[in-house]
């Protein structure tokens, strides 16, 4: 037994020493809100086991309720899958009114909880605000900028639309089943920017694109340094108090008083969460305020056109908003790992929210067949 025991402690010792030398504190938190909590990955209601800033909301405008709310129901083998995959709420909205929701266990439509990497969509717009603003001048800056350790090769070349595009050309090694790739880092760790520095380059920028939430933090990094201000408190002063939000959110932080996440970790409402789809059905108005040009909207929502890592033309991702077509109709939406959704049908005027604690399986850069249960649970309750 005493060997056992000095076995373990030499074991636990070496495994110390390694997190300590290699600059992997973060995996201490990482166990600690996993492992430790009988979890195998982060969850949606973690808002208070990280520090955060409070976007601020300013004058409520509720969803209005549809003439035919109550009287439409989705297909019940639809709703019923949904709730495999540990759902929490589902909000179908037409013509800007409310058409169905309906919540689960125990969440409403007052709970707030994670947006994931929704929350790249939303570091997206902000970018074009900054750039209506004046803030930054061209999406064709080159990122070094506003962000010096970038002013030198192999980094001088990156651009902010590169990033927009993610195809920076860089490897931020964004292997989510690791402890030690840049999402577990990005995550727990207490120091998110410096997560994107130094990481080596794999392509010509611009020419490749593969998803990673290193380009959008630097995003979040040029937002900061272009406005002078918190990404947050950016974000409550140019949409958040200007779209009608009906509560508050919040970011979550890497410290206290520290960057934004902005690659996750945005805490708001279903109701809430709706309301980016509006604005960019819309082209960046709101009611008769235009708050982000349309053309950047525009954009955004295309194809962004660059090849895969395959070599195959990118099929899925515009400026930081995932785009498909589905049974002929054109869709943009913005995703989360646990099946965060913001799903936006303009010709329908349809939007489609769903939250919860999971999605299906995926395989490579297929999509989650999850979304087109919620494609079709939304088309198939609205009018016309």
């Amino acid at each position: 037994m005493r060997k056992i025991l000095i076995g373990l402690s030499i074991l636990l010792l070496g495994f110390v020493l390694f997190i300590q030398l290699s600059g992997n504190q973060h995996v201490y938190r990482t166990l600690a809100m996993t492992i430790f909590r009988g979890k195998l990955g982060p969850g949606i209601d973690e808002l208070k086991d990280f520090p955060t800033r409070t976007i601020q909301n300013l004058k409520p405008e509720p969803w209005p309720k549809s003439t035919i709310y109550g009287s439409v129901q989705p297909a019940k083998e639809l709703l019923e899958k949904a709730t495999t995959y540990k759902t929490t709420a589902i909000l179908v909205i037409q013509n800007d009114s409310i058409l169905y929701e309906t919540y689960f266990d125990g969440y409403d439509a007052k709970t707030v909880s994670n947006s994931f990497s929704m929350a790249k969509s939303f570091t997206g717009l902000l970018i074009g605000c900054a750039l209506k603003d004046g803030y930054i001048k061209s999406l064709d800056e080159a990122i070094g900028m506003y962000v010096p350790e970038f002013t030198k090769s192999p980094y001088d070349k990156i651009t902010i639309r590169h990033l927009l595009m993610m195809s920076s050309g860089l490897d931020f090694k964004e292997s989510y089943g690791s402890l030690f790739g840049w999402p577990a880092k990005a995550y727990y760790g207490t120091d998110v920017n410096a997560t994107v520095m130094n990481a080596p380059k794999l392509n010509e920028p611009g020419t490749v694109y593969e998803y990673k939430g290193g380009d959008t933090q630097l995003l979040g990094m040029i937002l900061k340094k272009a406005t002078g201000k918190n990404v947050a408190e950016y974000a409550s002063e140019r949409l958040w108090k200007q779209i009608g939000a009906e509560d508050q959110a919040y970011w979550s932080l890497d410290k206290e008083n520290g960057m934004e996440k902005v690659s996750c970790c945005y805490y708001a409402t279903a109701h809430d969460f709706a309301r980016f789809g509006k604005l960019c059905m819309n082209y960046g108005k709101w009611n008769s305020t235009q708050l982000i040009d349309s053309s950047y909207i525009a954009q955004s929502m295309v194809l962004a056109p660059l090849k895969t890592k395959d070599g195959l033309p990118n099929t899925q991702y515009g400026y930081q908003w995932w785009v498909m077509n589905h049974e002929g109709l054109d869709v943009f939406y913005a995703r989360g790992i646990k099946g965060q959704y913001i799903f936006c049908i303009p010709e329908k005027k349809l939007i489609i929210v769903r939250l919860g604690h999971k999605r299906a399986d995926k395989k490579g850069e297929e999509l989650p067949e999850d979304i087109f249960d919620y494609l079709n649970l939304g088309l198939g309750m609205c009018k016309n």
